[in-house]
């Protein structure tokens, strides 16, 4: 990860400390969300990075074909299934993948950790020159126009985003935005209630829950 935090011990420490006692239930949302929601955007055959993967939320549980995370948490490994190849460095520095050689990157919650705008647009030209022509771009983090003062509630919040400001970056650098979503899920698990999962996979399937509750931006891109 490209982070004003970008000291590996620090990042470990912000981890544990934040999502340790609910991995378990994170790890049940997220298997709902890949499944339930994200897999129609991800091909069986795909090759996929997970941006920022974290625990690995998201890449231990989507299908397809080819498996990278990336990030500077020196725990991630440890919880990434097998056969995820784990790419531990700095997002704004060249890419350890050759060219046009993913189908999808997807990351959640993570440009807002990113120090500026220059982070954010290097990341985002390395993953315009790792996807393949046509290939996808998922971004899902909080929307500063929605979540407002509690965006700071964060120590490593940095980079404030909309939905707006997130698809003026990607089509000034290559991409077309093809799905833009002001509000989709709730801000954050940290500090909420842990609710029976029947009531996400209800959320999922109506939409204009979203309109209410939904305090993160969806935007997906393709590159051009």
């Amino acid at each position: 990860m490209s982070q004003s935090i970008k000291d590996p011990s620090e990042l470990q420490r912000i981890y544990e400390h934040r999502f340790t006692s609910m991995l378990g239930y994170r790890t049940r949302v997220w298997e709902i969300l890949a499944s339930g929601y994200f897999q129609q955007f991800v091909r069986r055959t795909d090759s996929v990075l997970d941006l920022g993967c974290g625990y690995g939320e998201f890449i231990n549980h989507i299908s397809c074909g080819q498996k990278f995370g990336m990030d500077l948490n020196p725990r991630s490994p440890e919880h990434l299934a097998p056969g995820v190849t784990f790419l531990a460095q700095d997002c704004s520095t060249r890419w350890q993948l050759p060219d046009a050689s993913l189908d999808v990157v997807f990351t959640s919650n993570f440009f807002e950790h990113l120090p500026d705008k220059k982070a954010l647009r290097d990341t985002l030209v390395e993953a315009r020159r790792c996807l393949k022509p046509g290939g996808r771009l998922i971004a899902l983090g909080p929307n500063i126009k929605h979540v407002q003062g509690a965006y700071w509630d964060f120590w490593d919040h940095f980079l404030c985003l909309t939905e707006m400001s997130l698809g003026e970056a990607l089509t000034n650098n290559g991409y077309r935005v093809t799905l833009s979503r002001a509000r989709f899920l709730p801000y954050s698990m940290v500090g909420a209630p842990r609710y029976p999962l029947v009531l996400l996979r209800l959320y999922l399937a109506l939409p204009f829950l979203w309109r209410l509750f939904g305090q993160q931006f969806l935007v997906i891109a393709e590159k051009v």
